[in-house]
């Protein structure tokens, strides 16, 4: 059992332990578990190494909040002296000049960037593969750790990393938590600097952290986030819960497992005081167009950016095809967002927390996906993880966390929804739930 990132933080910060020993304790994990997994595009084993050795000589490392914590940074996002290849042989191999503003606080805390964790192309799709690879769930290789985090979440629930981190767009940071048996948490607008590729898909896309507890989701983003006050986890109020299972595209079954998950769970937070009763959102029939439309055009703007977008997989050049279509129609706009958000706020004019399923079903096989047409990998999607999007398109935060096991070892998980500005009440519900319901950090 590896340590969690709060226990490593303190043990380097009262001088007990090394940043240097708990990086090379994690170069050693990724090195044993990583080559049936492929979670890691790139490890930077000497780069680490000399990084926690610059932590271990800081005078003030006692006042890091992420003190020699080994962490894994999606490869999406600009890391100082490595390349940002997005998934993509299209894109350019130089090195990056300078860090991305999450991972510049990162390191200012005192994390060591052990290596960068794939994605599949342009991180546009649920599975995680490219022609760089395909990745494994750890919990069941025969199945996807989920897109496009999936690399990040494969990296912790393998026990590789105790954090690491990711970013939402559709779901990218809770579908794989909910893949792998993690928290992930998707922050709400604005909280957590962005500037993920061309436009950070209109606003969809948000940078978050992929934890094996809530305590350490809470503390790495409270550092991205630069709030410290996130990572004090506080016990909620008594809430006002709305459960719903209904699924937000029509014609879409949802699975009796992931629906039992959800189901379960009301009864814990009603033994825990809080008020639950069965309420569905006005998702309405132009939600999923809405989120489509912004889906394919930030993807066009997206392989803009590409050294070569002639070496895009064909999924993801019809992707971005569709996607040029929109932006020639004059959309995305954003009175669809808005239209949205005020259907929501009529639900939450008497609740103060959502919960739905996680997934609509189990983890889809691990394949290479980026070799089948675009058609079969949207479709597929669709099917697998309806829930999350909406919440990309209005802006609000949400949170996965496991909620038991269903078939063989493949964890369960429901997802908890919440208005602007309710990180902290998301991490202290879903901290009650852990305490009432552990799960296991590590298979």
């Amino acid at each position: 059992m590896t340590m969690t990132a709060s226990q490593i933080a303190a043990s380097v910060r009262g001088g007990e332990s090394s940043a240097r020993e708990h990086t090379q304790a994690a170069l050693d994990r990724i090195a044993d578990l990583d080559g049936p997994v492929g979670a890691f595009q790139v490890v930077r084993r000497e780069r680490a190494l000399d990084e926690a050795d610059a932590v271990d000589r800081l005078a003030d490392r006692s006042l890091l909040p992420l003190a020699g914590v080994p962490i894994a940074i999606k490869d999406n996002v600009q890391v100082a002296g490595e390349p940002m290849r997005d998934g993509s042989t299209g894109s350019d191999p130089a090195p990056q000049d300078s860090d991305h503003e999450v991972v510049r606080r990162l390191r200012a805390a005192g994390a060591v960037v052990v290596g960068l964790t794939r994605v599949p192309e342009l991180c546009v799709f649920g599975a995680t593969d490219s022609s760089f690879g395909v990745t494994r769930n750890p919990l069941d290789l025969n199945r996807t750790p989920g897109g496009s985090s999936g690399g990040s979440a494969a990296a912790v629930a393998a026990g590789m990393v105790p954090v690491a981190h990711g970013n939402d767009g559709m779901g990218s940071i809770r579908i794989p938590a909910a893949c792998c048996g993690l928290v992930g948490i998707k922050p709400g607008l604005g909280v957590v600097p962005a500037d993920l590729g061309n436009g950070s898909w209109f606003d969809m896309s948000e940078n978050g952290p992929l934890a094996t507890t809530v305590a350490d989701a809470a503390l790495v983003l409270s550092v991205m986030a630069d709030q410290p006050d996130l990572a004090e986890v506080r016990e909620p109020r008594a809430l006002r819960v709305a459960l719903s299972t209904k699924v937000p595209m029509p014609l879409n079954p949802l699975h009796k497992d992931w629906r039992g998950a959800a189901l379960s769970t009301t009864e814990l937070l009603r033994t825990a005081g809080h008020t639950v009763g069965e309420a569905d959102p006005n998702y309405g029939q132009a939600l999923a167009a809405r989120e489509i439309a912004r889906w394919t055009a930030g993807t066009e703007l997206d392989a803009q950016w590409l050294q070569d977008r002639d070496q895009m997989a064909k999924r993801t050049r019809r992707h971005a095809a569709l996607g040029r279509m929109v932006l020639k129609a004059g959309f995305p706009k954003d009175k669809g967002r808005a239209a949205w958000i005020a259907r929501a706020e009529q639900l939450f004019a008497d609740h103060d927390v959502l919960l739905t399923p996680a997934l609509a079903r189990y983890p889809k096989s691990s394949a290479a996906w980026s070799e089948r047409g675009w058609l079969a990998n949207s479709f597929s999607d669709a099917r697998h993880a309806p829930f999350a999007a909406p919440w990309n398109l209005a802006g609000w935060p949400a949170i996965v966390v496991p909620a038991g096991t269903g078939s063989g070892s493949t964890p369960l998980a429901i997802q908890l929804v919440a208005r602007p500005g309710g990180e902290a009440l998301l991490l202290g519900l879903a901290a009650q739930l852990e305490a009432t319901r552990p799960w296991r950090r590590h298979r």
